[in-house]
């Protein structure tokens, strides 16, 4: 058991870190404040292989492992949780196409999307079909060698401004087993955005509903056979929570790195507020919890990239764990700035926005735990998960 960081791993971790703080933290309070999506930013994220960090190198990514993924999302999200949320999601969309898609179709779609030369949304919820994702309604009829989808979705990241969706939609009967999964042009005729949600935080990323009114999608751009699309959407969802706990941790670090630096800088009864105990015991509590968080997602990442019997189940331990203790820090954050932490002046307000949400996607946190208690009430659970 090595906790340590290799050589790679780490040039990585710095590269990233480099990346987020030179074209990400100038500008986050900006896209947050006018509700910018930073294209050009994101294609310079694909430059240096960002955009399809866990995509294998045939299907164009850099084909590293879940683990390596998390040190890079860690970074950039401490300078912007919204942006590099999405980065994971396009991510997702990124390996769902190399992953299942046909060799020739993974080379027209993974391979761009890949580079960051498009961008990617991904399309499972839907204005009924939220924690309950296998009642989705979306339909596609096969009319001869192409597939006809109809329906809607909702609460898609980066709608309207993405160039691919990989699309969940319903081509047998009820429940799961009649769900496969599509990758389009968002561009396809038949698509309708709606307007941009008006969100709390996660403004530097799109937000929209999505119609599907007959388009018409080549039967050969589904993903893996009819039937196999909602293990295709879990096996990314596994991933993608993974992701959005990386993202929680980095929102969390940031917001520690600031309220260290306020804590030397703030006087309050003619001394520094880093000499005051009861502020240091909450620093400690806060930079803990941040380890504990981190390392249960790395955990988490290790037994998905070893295709471990319960990875499932790990994934949403750490997905519950982090992003729960990751607002925490970013709320004591805050709370050590005082007044300053209320005010758009400093990035705390803002990382707090944009980390709550992370305890709602990608399966709220009580769906977390009804997957963590059906694993551990099975017949065979004794034992499991140590």
């Amino acid at each position: 058991m090595d906790f340590e960081l290799n050589d790679d791993q780490r040039a990585f971790q710095q590269t990233a870190r480099e990346f987020a703080q030179s074209a990400m933290a100038p500008h986050a309070a900006q896209w947050d404040a006018e509700a910018f999506f930073p294209i050009d930013t994101l294609r310079q994220a694909g430059e240096l292989g960002f955009m399809g960090l866990y995509t294998s190198e045939a299907a164009g990514g850099l084909g590293l492992s879940r683990l390596d993924a998390t040190l890079v999302f860690e970074e950039l999200a401490a300078a912007c949780p919204s942006t590099a949320a999405y980065i994971t999601i396009h991510n997702m969309v990124t390996w769902m196409v190399g992953s299942f898609a046909r060799p020739e179709v993974a080379e027209r779609f993974a391979q761009p999307l890949a580079r960051g030369e498009w961008l990617g949304s991904y399309c499972l919820t839907e204005p009924g079909a939220g924690s309950d994702a296998a009642s989705l309604r979306t339909t596609a009829r096969l009319d001869g060698e192409h597939y006809v989808l109809n329906g809607g979705k909702a609460f898609i990241s980066g709608a309207g401004a993405t160039d691919v969706l990989v699309v969940m939609a319903r081509t047998g009967g009820p429940g799961a087993a009649g769900i496969s999964a599509f990758v389009l042009d968002a561009k396809s005729e038949g698509i309708r955005y709606g307007r941009k949600e008006d969100k709390m935080g996660w403004n530097s990323q799109p937000t929209r509903q999505i119609a599907f009114d007959d388009v018409r999608v080549p039967a050969l751009q589904r993903l893996g056979e009819e039937g196999e699309g909602f293990k295709i959407a879990m096996k990314g969802l596994d991933g993608g929570r993974i992701n959005i706990a990386t993202c929680s941790v980095g929102a969390g670090q940031g917001a520690l790195n600031a309220a260290q630096r306020y804590l030397h800088e703030r006087k309050q009864f003619g001394k520094p507020l880093a000499e005051f105990q009861a502020l240091q015991f909450k620093l400690a509590d806060m930079a803990t919890e941040l380890v504990a968080a981190r390392q249960m997602v790395r955990l988490a990442a290790s037994k998905l990239d070893a295709a471990h019997a319960d990875a499932t189940t790990y994934c949403a331990m750490a997905k519950r764990l982090a992003t729960d203790l990751g607002f925490r820090v970013c709320n004591e954050a805050l709370q050590l700035h005082g007044g300053y932490g209320y005010i758009r002046e400093y990035p705390l307000e803002r990382l707090l926005r944009d980390a709550r949400v992370h305890q709602i996607l990608e399966g709220t946190n009580e769906i977390m735990r009804v997957i963590i208690a059906r694993r551990m009430l099975q017949d065979n659970a004794t034992d499991t998960l140590r």
